[in-house]
Formats: structure tokens, C-alpha cells, sequence
């Protein structure tokens, strides 16, 4: 089959990415092989081919994200359409999505939203799985009031549709656009949150930006008893120290909450894109449609890493000829 490889040739060099021709899986006891028909390109993709993740074993298939269709293992499942995502493993000390076929644990795979291509079904994984451990880990209930930051990147907007489908009383959108509740760039100190909660502030803060200064000016608007969750932090070698009033803190009981979603099994994600799969098949959830994307072929994908689209998913079709 073709795939994409990550090789490097010492601990202290970067990898290199190629297409190659390697050989096709073959399905072990609790496994299954997936036929895949496309698989995203993720940002942690892009830094796992920068040598960014000391988790990562050389050579490496990458991919975390994908969907397909089961081709061997379980007679009961075989030509069933899949999707999927990674955990600590697939895609960093197990082979990736990015090839023509995957072979993953059957425990890892879930049944494809019906209502989504293949390609929406790709682009699933990572975004959607990372916003409901946002939630899940900040205790979010429908009493809420959730404030999210980076609401117009994927993880962001994803976590603004799960804290909707949870019925959460308000969710309040920031982002440095004016299409979001909140411009950050112009409300550096986000005075807008707490005229949209009455003084109250945010009982859950979901941080997909990482910066610094925004998390300061965001437990600033952290209601009593609020939850900040956090998925980044700055990277290249900017200083990630980070200071806060401990006594604000402790006055209004405030708790920080780091999310990772490296420290989760494959097992762990399918559970939660089995959720995910309900609420994308009864219409609570949506991703954007085929055209939207920006759709290679494997054949194309090496240059693809290599040029980031603003605001655009990146997606591999195996299908493309």
C-alpha cells in the first residue's frame, strides 16, 4: 500500500516525511483493518513531523483522524464504515491514518455518523474529542455559563456546539474577530464577559489559545467556583511561566484544569465519538461541508504539510486519483 513515513536518522536530527510503498497490514486477534477514505491533517500531525512529541517511535505512519471502511477482522463488521481517532498511541508509537489502509484495535473504531461523508467524518477526531474532555474535565453542567476562547478555530468552535448540545444556560464565543462575542485584540481586559453575565463572570473557561496574557484577563472574568480548562501553551521557546493571585484564587475557589488528549487510550476516544456519533446523527452537531475543505490526494499530502491554510481543514482522500 502507499503510505506517508515519517523517518530520522538520530535522536538530534528532525524527521523527514515521504510517500512510500509499504506493506499492508495484516489483522491480528482484536484488531481490525480499515480501508481508509480520508484522514485529516491535523496541527498535531504537523508538529509530530517536526519531532515535537517525545511519544513518537521512528519509522511512523502518521494520521490521527480518519474513516473508512472495515475490510477484515470480525466477519460481524466487516464492510462496516468506520471512523476514528488516536489516543496516546495510533499515529505516534502505532502507524497512523495516513495510508490506504490503518489496522486499529476494534475497540477503537466506531460506526460513521450517517448523516456525514467520509470526509466530515475525518475531520471529526481530534477537535471534537479534545472539546468534550474540555468539558468533561471542568465539571460543565447545564447550569453553566462557558466562555470560550479560540471559539472560531476547531477545537474552539467545536467546544461552543458540545456546550450547546449540553444545554449549558450560556455560551459565550471570543476570538480577535468580530464574528465572535468577545474581539479579544480590541477587549484585551474581556470587559464584554462580564456585561454578558450580569457581573457575574464565566463559571467554565475553555482555553484553546494558550497565550499568556488572554488566560490573565480570563480568570479575571472566572465567576466564584469557576473552572478553567486549558489545552495549549505557548511553544518555540517562548516562556510558559505563568502567574496568578492566589488569594483571588482561593477567595472565589477557583481551579485550573490542564487537557490532554495524549493521555487517553484509543479506547477512551471511541467512547466519546460514539456520543459524538448520536449527536452528529441527530442534527445537535454539524462540521463543515466536503466543499469547504482542502482536499489532497496521498500523492499530494507531503507538500500539504508543509502549507498551513488559515481557517481550513486540511484533508487526505484516498479516493482522489
Amino acid at each position: 500500500m502507499n503510505a506517508l513515513r515519517l523517518k530520522r536518522s538520530s535522536r538530534s536530527s528532525p524527521p523527514t516525511l515521504s510517500l512510500e510503498t509499504v506493506p499492508k497490514p495484516t489483522v491480528t486477534a482484536g484488531y481490525v483493518l480499515v480501508k481508509v477514505h480520508a484522514s485529516a491533517i491535523q496541527p498535531s500531525d504537523r508538529l509530530n513531523a517536526k519531532g515535537g512529541f517525545s511519544l513518537t517511535s521512528f519509522p511512523r505512519i502518521p494520521g490521527r483522524d480518519f474513516s473508512g471502511t472495515i475490510v477484515a477482522g470480525p466477519k460481524d463488521r466487516i464492510g462496516e464504515d468506520v471512523y476514528g481517532t488516536s489516543g496516546s498511541k495510533f499515529g505516534f508509537s502505532e502507524d497512523g491514518a495516513h495510508a490506504e489502509y490503518c489496522l486499529v484495535p476494534e475497540t477503537a473504531v466506531v460506526r460513521k455518523p450517517r448523516t456525514l461523508s467520509y470526509l466530515q467524518a475525518a475531520s471529526v477526531g481530534v477537535p471534537f474529542t479534545t472539546a468534550v474532555l474540555c468539558v468533561r474535565r471542568a465539571r460543565t453542567t447545564a447550569e453553566d455559563v462557558v466562555l470560550v476562547l479560540g471559539a472560531a478555530g476547531a477545537v474552539g468552535s467545536a467546544a461552543v456546539q458540545v456546550a450547546k448540545a449540553m444545554g449549558c444556560k450560556g455560551v459565550i464565543t471570543a476570538s480577535r474577530s468580530d464574528s465572535t462575542d468577545v474581539n479579544v485584540a480590541m477587549d484585551t481586559a474581556l470587559e464584554a464577559v462580564t456585561s454578558l453575565t450580569g457581573g457575574k463572570g464565566a463559571d467554565v473557561v475553555i482555553d484553546t489559545v494558550g497565550d499568556i496574557g488572554l488566560m490573565k484577563a480570563a480568570l479575571g472574568v472566572l465567576a466564584v467556583n469557576g473552572r478553567y480548562v486549558w489545552i495549549a501553551a505557548p511553544r518555540g521557546g517562548a516562556s510558559t511561566d505563568f502567574t496568578f493571585d492566589l488569594l483571588r484564587a482561593y477567595r472565589k475557589e477557583h481551579e485550573l484544569v490542564g487537557c490532554n488528549s495524549l493521555n487517553y487510550s484509543a479506547a477512551d476516544m471511541a467512547e466519546i465519538m460514539r456520543q459524538l456519533q448520536v449527536w452528529f446523527d441527530n442534527g445537535t452537531l454539524k462540521t463543515k461541508a466536503d466543499e469547504e475543505f482542502v482536499v489532497v490526494g496521498l500523492d499530494e499530502a507531503v507538500e500539504a504539510y508543509g502549507k498551513v491554510s488559515p481557517g481550513k481543514v486540511v484533508l487526505i482522500s484516498m479516493d482522489r486519483k
